[in-house]
């Protein structure tokens, strides 16, 4: 989720303190097994717009202008400003007829370096936008036109120009029957969803007054997570809203699964316009078994998903190596091995011998390789052992960031109910994303303790896929 970073070796080391509680908490069931499979698709069988036309929400259901269920599967650029070179038509008709993808979605950065709303050259960026439209369009795609924030985390701190944005683009596509609009990439920081619902009142109606009838898709809070909270509070007096859920396989498991479904089976109409089968940051391992899961509960709820990302950047969720220059004409040789496993999850068994025309323009500059630095942390609190392990760090807009990932276990003969850790860092921290648990920051300590799902731990249990993403001063050192 975290996309445009350079990453750099840092070590830190922290103290933690655990305690166990008797509250109780139940976790969440697991989703139902789908027994449907993904099939390699023929052109008659792509839900493309010549066959299905424009889109509506009936229900939590995306459909066709038959009421038939549709579900887009297909691939997001990475900033339009850092690789602008893959928007070409010859690698959309790659992605159309090689790949088997019916949408593509264009991220434009509104913060970090280039963004629309931070220096960047804006009338480039629409440029790009409208050029992507029109290749989508004469491919027979769907395109998703995504306002992307990220650094800048909430909204409404860019709502005027958000605004401006969509008023201009919704008038030039009011003709186009194969447009989405996303109001909101990725709201963060601790962006609530009444903020989020509020931005998206005021934004809704500048898309309506031209498109009225074009879906639009709304972030939720923690990174796109949060649909739970969408659900219980729904956006009223409009159609075709849809609410995103965005997940990275070897750091979102079960828990952010149930939640998916959970807001489904409660009526909220859910897109996951970005995902990746690498962890949360964009990089470190793939986990091809949670992927897999993803795609079984996603398809059988036929919930859309588009993947991230596509460019050569040296990161693990790019879908082409980063020794790779060309911009079209992909073989399987060109593709990482997240592009490996989504080419054969969209296109089946086929093998990709590349098409189009190849061409030969210039990529930006990559960032260097991951190297996560490995300072392990493991301590005994009664009862209660916490281990920690710094699994990422990198470097963007001038700020450090650290991403660690927990294991907590009961040692005793007894269970525990409910738990809590303080982890004290060297410096000053700040929090920018947590998963799996509660989290507060005072000063250089982050306190965390367990959720309904996660708390009660058996004699000897455990539970994984704790984690969180914090930022502060380079170069922290031992106390």
């Amino acid at each position: 989720m975290k996309k445009h970073m350079t990453f750099i070796t840092v070590f830190l080391c922290l103290c933690l303190a655990v305690s166990c509680f008797s509250a109780c908490g139940k976790k969440s069931e697991k989703p139902a097994e789908d027994k449907q499979k993904t099939e390699e698709k023929s052109e008659s069988d792509i839900q493309s717009p010549s066959v299905c036309g424009k889109l509506s929400v009936e229900g939590t259901q995306l459909v066709d202008e038959k009421g038939k269920a549709v579900q887009l599967r297909g691939l997001s650029t990475h900033g339009l400003s850092f690789y602008p070179q893959y928007v070409n038509e010859e690698l959309f008709d790659q992605f159309r007829h090689d790949w088997k993808a019916n949408v593509i979605r264009l991220a434009m950065y509104t913060a970090e370096s280039g963004g629309y709303c931070t220096g960047g050259d804006k009338e480039y960026l629409k440029n790009l936008i409208r050029s992507g439209v029109e290749y989508a369009t004469n491919q027979d795609m769907y395109v998703i036109v995504d306002w992307h924030i990220l650094s800048d985390s909430n909204p409404n701190q860019h709502k005027a120009e958000a605004i401006d944005f969509f008023a201009e683009m919704s008038k030039e596509f009011s003709d186009h029957n194969n447009v989405i609009y996303e109001i909101c990439n990725e709201p963060n920081g601790g962006t609530s969803w009444g903020e989020i619902k509020s931005y998206a009142q005021e934004v809704i109606p500048v898309i309506r007054a031209n498109a009225p009838d074009a879906v639009i898709l709304v972030g939720t809070p923690n990174w796109s997570q949060y649909v739970n909270e969408a659900a219980a509070d729904p956006i009223t007096g409009y159609d075709n809203i849809m609410y995103t859920l965005h997940f990275y396989a070897a750091t979102h498991k079960d828990d952010l699964r149930n939640t998916m479904t959970a807001a489904i089976d409660a009526g909220l109409p859910v897109f996951v316009s970005e995902y990746g089968i690498c962890d949360a940051s964009g990089n470190g391992g793939i986990d091809e078994a949670q992927a897999n899961a993803w795609v079984e509960i996603m398809n059988q709820y036929n919930v859309s998903y588009v993947a991230w990302n596509i460019s050569n950047k040296n990161e693990t969720s790019a879908i082409f190596k980063s020794t790779v220059e060309k911009t079209s004409g992909f073989t399987e040789e060109d593709l990482s091995d997240s592009g490996k496993w989504l080419y054969h999850t969209l296109a089946g068994d086929a093998s990709l011998s590349g098409s189009g025309k190849a061409s030969s323009t210039n990529s930006s500059s990559k960032a260097p390789a991951s190297q996560s630095g490995s300072p392990n942390a493991s301590i005994q609190n009664g009862d209660i052992e916490v281990t920690a392990v710094l699994s990422n760090s990198w470097e963007s807009n001038g700020r450090q960031f650290y991403q660690y990932t927990l294991t907590v276990k009961n040692t005793s003969k007894q269970p525990c109910k409910s738990w809590e850790t303080d982890l004290k860092f060297s410096g000053d921290i700040s929090l920018s994303d947590g998963w799996n648990g509660q989290y507060s920051v005072r000063g250089n300590t982050l306190h965390i303790s367990s959720v309904s799902y996660n708390g009660q731990l058996t004699a000897g249990g455990s539970t994984q896929d704790v984690g969180f993403i914090i930022s502060g001063a380079a170069g922290l050192k031992i106390q």
